[in-house]
C-alpha cells in the first residue's frame, strides 16, 4: 500500500538488544516548523467496539487514509514509489469514543537512508487521545526493493523531521521456546483470513493485523494492557514480509502480569510480532 512515511526518533539505542529503552522512548512532538497535514474524522459505528471505544484497526485505517491524502497533496505520489509499513507504535492515552469528532495531524518524525517515520496525533473533542508512530520503507515500484528517499521527499518532509535519524532494526524478540518459557503460559489461537483482509498488494493489509490484536484483547479483558482498563496503553506491532493468500495463520500469545506478547505464525515461522503494555509515561 502506498502511504507515505514516517514516525519516531529511536536515538542512540544499542542495536541488537530487544530493549526497554527503545520500547519506552517518548514520541516525537508536533514540530514547530515543517509540513503538518491535518484532517477530521468521526468515530463511526464500524470503528467502535461494543464498549464504544475506537478500535485499534480503525485507528490504523485512519493513519493509512491521512497518509495517502498527505502524499497525494504533497505531489510525492507522482514519483511512483511504494511505501510499506514495517513498524507501528500506538499510544492509547485515552480511548476516543463512538460519535466523537477527532482532529488528526500527521508529519514526518525522522528518516533513514531508505525509510522514514510518520507520526499521527489524534485528539478528540470529548477527551480522546491517541499518538501513533510508524516506520515505512520506501520501495522501488518496479523491483519492490528498498530505494533511497527521493529528493522531493527530503524537500517536502525534511524540515519537520529536523535531521532526526531513525533505525529500521527490530525492537521485539522472536517467540519464546519451550525452554525459555520456563513453565509460563503460552496460548495459541487460530486466525482465519478473510478476503477482505487483503489489499491491492496481495498481502494482508496492516490494519487487518490490528483486527487480530483486537481478538487477543477480547480474550484478555481486564488485563492491564487492555485499552478499556482506564489506564494508558502502548502497543507495538512489527511487520514481516507479509502474509499471502492461502496462508494458515496461528496467533501465539504469551500473557504476563504486565504485558501481552503476540506472534503471527505461518508454517512455524513468525511473520509479525506485537507487544502491548501499560504506557510507561502516563
Amino acid at each position: 500500500m502506498t502511504a507515505p512515511p514516517v514516525p519516531r526518533q529511536v536515538g542512540g539505542v544499542p542495536e541488537p538488544h530487544y530493549g526497554r529503552a527503545v520500547l519506552e522512548d517518548p514520541l516525537v512532538p508536533l514540530p514547530a516548523v515543517g509540513r503538518v497535514f491535518r484532517a477530521r474524522r468521526r468515530v463511526r459505528l464500524a470503528d467502535a467496539s461494543p464498549s464504544r471505544r475506537l478500535r485499534l484497526d480503525a485507528c490504523a485505517r485512519y493513519l493509512q487514509d491521512i497518509g495517502n491524502d498527505d502524499t497525494a497533496d504533497s505531489g510525492l505520489d507522482a514519483l511512483g514509489g511504494v511505501w510499506v509499513v514495517r513498524r507501528a507504535l500506538v499510544d492509547v492515552v485515552a480511548s476516543p469514543r463512538w460519535t466523537e469528532w477527532l482532529d488528526l495531524a500527521t508529519w514526518c518524525s525522522g528518516t533513514g537512508g531508505r525509510w522514514a517515520g510518520r507520526r499521527l496525533s489524534v485528539t478528540g473533542d470529548q477527551g480522546g487521545r491517541i499518538e501513533v508512530d510508524t516506520l515505512w520503507v520506501h520501495l522501488d515500484a518496479a523491483t519492490l526493493g528498498p530505494a533511497k528517499l527521493p529528493a522531493l521527499f527530503t524537500e517536502v518532509y525534511g524540515p519537520a523531521a529536523a535531521d532526526r535519524r531513525i533505525s529500521a532494526k527490530r525492537w521485539l524478540a522472536p517467540p519464546p521456546t519451550p525452554a525459555t518459557l520456563d513453565g509460563q503460559v503460552e496460548q495459541r489461537m487460530a486466525w482465519p483470513l478473510r478476503a477482505t483482509d487483503f489489499d491491492v498488494m496481495g498481502h494482508v493489509n496492516n490494519a487487518a493485523y490490528w483486527v487480530a490484536i483486537e481478538e487477543v484483547l477480547a480474550a484478555h479483558r481486564g488485563h492491564p494492557a487492555h485499552p478499556s482498563g482506564g489506564g494508558a496503553v502502548r502497543a507495538v506491532l512489527e511487520f514481516g514480509a507479509g502474509i499471502p493468500h492461502g496462508a494458515v495463520v496461528e496467533l501465539v500469545v504469551h500473557p504476563t502480569d504486565t504485558r501481552l506478547d503476540v506472534w503471527f505464525v505461518v508454517d512455524g515461522a513468525p511473520t509479525a510480532s506485537a507487544r502491548l503494555f501499560p504506557h510507561p509515561r502516563h
